[in-house]
């Protein structure tokens, strides 16, 4: 998952705008680009997150200042002494500035700090800082009139490259669609509502982090975990094992646990975190993003979302997700039928043959050792993290032809982080910083993400802002007596986040808002996508691998059950992801009132004919891309189709081909969002 914290994008991701343009942060010579500067050594990004909540509201203030001076500055320029540098680049250098810095560093650290205070203050000021984005850039109608004067005057004169005439395009139209064509009256309501749909957003947010659900479960109703697993769960004073809705624990039980009861309340607790208030802050979401639709003349959010990607229309969207749906539909029904021909004795179909959603998991991973001699924490022991990730960055070294460097740190937020520094081949230039945060705690953002703070940026007057990055996930922790080990589907989320950050290193272009991973929504998920493909390559396998103990490779014939498990419920994983599709269509389609319930239950009964649909079941209160996202949860299948053309390809030259890696770079990441 990639979130969108980049200055109007991020802003307007959870305004429902996501523009496309006008977010990242970069230029040297911009105010006194204090925070800027950071990007280039390790101390300095240590630097950026060693700060108190009393700093945070300094911080906040002063920078804030400074951009409205820099607004005030292009606003107060001559018609005919406009140039691209004094106004459409100035404009862009706001998103190098160090309120944009200090944005994404304030919301990193909401999802990320153990210090509940510095979350608190966090929180409090980056409400501050979206509702000043809203009334200073987003829906600034004098700084619209600025811009447009340019574009629409000197503009047409300037020697512009194309890169340079698409960001003015785009930005015209992101102002547009903001509203900024409207009468001063309606304009004041479209502002308001921004600013309470930043505030809805950060909080339906906030709620799923600090969700602290459990269950408990005694050793017997623990059946079928590991006593290594067991050991390392908390305890009641009565002696029951304490089971929270953390990722590793959650999906261990589901996958392992013979006892259908504790799979059944352990289900119910996670898909119930952050109810019921999220329900009611899901209500208001899309409320306001309906009346925001409709002040600016849209049909439905939906349209509004989709307008400016590569989709264009909710109805081609939803006309996509739809075909590939019914074209699951056989794969899905002869997936079913193989998992049920030998049911283990603690799954039970309901009368009508469905399988129970705290089922699936276990009935998949039983089948698979049954027929494969596949047991995924057996073959976890072949991924321990340390080794593991060496390898996968071994792969991105050769076929990418960059180099990385693990650097010592202790002053970050905590002490699991890590920091690895990315260089080119020869190690002159430095490309950006990477800070890991991998496994989970109480009070951490639960889900697995890429972040950019500083985006790499690249200017002939300027050289190469290197950008800086954060990848966080939720990893098992190591035990006292074996290392952290990764199930494969962890390995695939590693590969995943860490395509998003390579493409934000890589993708330096000399527009900040154009950098990087800020493409299209229904784009962004493609190079990460498309890199988890790797991991079905049985030499890719054999050198990731190593076990924990002997150091071995997966033997040849684990890998070979492994490959031939690809397809094995790729029916049920494109029926999914197009049941979650449709529930973002669905949410924000034209009307105020939408009971969110109720939506989910009639899709799933249309779509997850297979699968049962549980009762007290509130997951979209849980559903973290429904703020950031919007409506665009579609883009992950749109991107993946791309995705899988682009590594069939690559596979055609070799995955460690750094001559097919550099046509990648170039043709691809290198672009950032600088093209249609």
């Amino acid at each position: 998952m990639k979130i969108r914290l980049v200055v109007l994008s991020a802003i307007c991701a959870a305004l429902g705008m996501v523009i496309v343009h006008l977010n990242y942060c970069g230029k040297a010579r911009l105010g006194e680009g204090v925070m800027l500067k950071k990007a280039f050594d390790v101390d300095g990004v240590v630097s950026l997150f060693a700060i108190k909540p009393a700093d945070i509201k300094q911080q906040t203030t002063e920078f804030m200042e400074q951009v409205k001076a820099t607004i005030e500055k292009i606003i107060a320029i001559l018609a005919a002494e406009r140039s691209y540098k004094n106004t459409a680049q100035a404009l862009d250098d706001i998103s190098l500035s160090n309120l944009a810095i200090a944005n994404h560093v304030f919301e990193a650290l909401e999802l990320l700090s153990p210090d509940e205070a510095i979350r608190n203050a966090a929180h409090e000021y980056v409400l501050k800082i979206q509702e000043f984005w809203v009334d200073q850039l987003s829906n600034n109608k004098a700084l619209y009139i600025a811009f447009k004067a340019y574009v629409d005057g000197n503009a047409q004169q300037e020697d512009l490259s194309q890169e340079q005439r698409y960001f003015l395009t785009e930005t015209i139209k992101d102002f547009e669609r903001a509203g900024l064509g409207l009468p001063d009256e309606q304009l004041d309501k479209v502002r308001a509502l921004k600013k309470e749909i930043a505030a809805i957003s950060l909080e339906f947010e906030r709620n799923i982090a600090q969700d602290q659900s459990t269950i408990t479960a005694s050793r017997q109703e623990l059946t079928g975990l590991t006593g290594d697993f067991i050991s390392n769960l908390e305890q009641t004073d009565d002696g029951k094992f304490i089971l929270g809705v953390d990722y590793p624990t959650y999906f261990n039980v589901m996958d392992n646990c013979a006892v259908a009861a504790t799979r059944k309340n352990l289900y119910h607790a996670f898909m119930n975190r952050a109810y019921p208030a999220n329900e009611a802050l899901l209500k208001k979401l899309i409320a306001k993003r309906d009346e925001l639709a409709k002040l600016l003349g849209y049909d439905s959010f939906a349209h509004l979302d989709i307008d400016n990607q590569m989709a264009q229309t909710p109805v081609q969207a939803q006309s996509f997700i739809q075909d590939l749906i019914q074209k699951s539909r056989n794969k899905v029904a002869n997936e079913i039928a193989m998992l049920t021909q030998e049911l283990p004795t603690s799954v039970l179909p309901t009368a009508d043959g469905k399988i129970q959603p705290w089922d699936f998991s276990f009935l998949e991973n039983e089948y698979k050792k049954k027929h494969f001699a596949i047991d995924e924490r057996k073959i976890a022991e072949y991924f321990p993290m340390k080794q593991t990730v060496e390898q996968l960055l071994d792969i991105y070294r050769q076929f990418l032809s960059v180099e990385f460097e693990e650097v010592p740190v202790t002053a970050l937020w905590h002490e699991d982080v890590k920091i690895v520094r990315v260089y080119d081949k020869d190690r002159t230039q430095l490309l950006g910083t990477l800070i890991l945060d991998l496994f989970p705690r109480p009070n951490k953002y639960s889900h697995a993400a890429h972040i950019t703070i500083i985006p790499g940026v690249k200017r002939k007057d300027d050289g190469l802002i290197p950008d800086v990055s954060i990848v966080m996930a939720n990893f098992p922790k190591p035990t006292k007596d074996k290392p952290s080990l990764l199930k494969r589907s962890d390995v695939g989320t590693f590969f995943h986040e860490f395509g998003h950050a390579i493409h934000a290193i890589l993708g330096a272009t000399s527009i900040a808002s154009l950098s990087g991973t800020n493409t299209k929504t229904d784009f962004v998920e493609l190079p990460s996508q498309m890199l988890e493909e790797w991991l079905w390559d049985k030499d890719i396998l054999k050198k990731v691998s190593s076990h924990y103990q002997t150091g071995d490779s997966l033997p040849d014939e684990i890998i070979d059950n492994i490959l031939a498990l690809k397809k094995l419920t790729s029916g049920n994983f494109v029926e999914r992801q197009g049941f979650l599709s449709m529930i973002a269509l669905s949410y924000y389609q034209a009307g105020a009132e939408k009971d969110p319930y109720n939506i989910m239950r009639q899709l799933h009964e249309e779509i997850r004919i297979h699968v049962a649909f549980a009762e007290n079941n509130h997951f979209y209160a849980s559903f973290g891309h429904l703020p950031g996202y919007g409506s665009l949860y579609y883009g992950y299948l749109w991107s993946n189709v791309f995705a899988l053309d682009i590594f069939s390809v690559i596979k055609e030259h070799g995955l460690l081909n750094p001559k097919i890696g550099q046509k990648y770079v170039q043709e691809i990441l290198s672009q950032g969002g600088s093209k249609d």
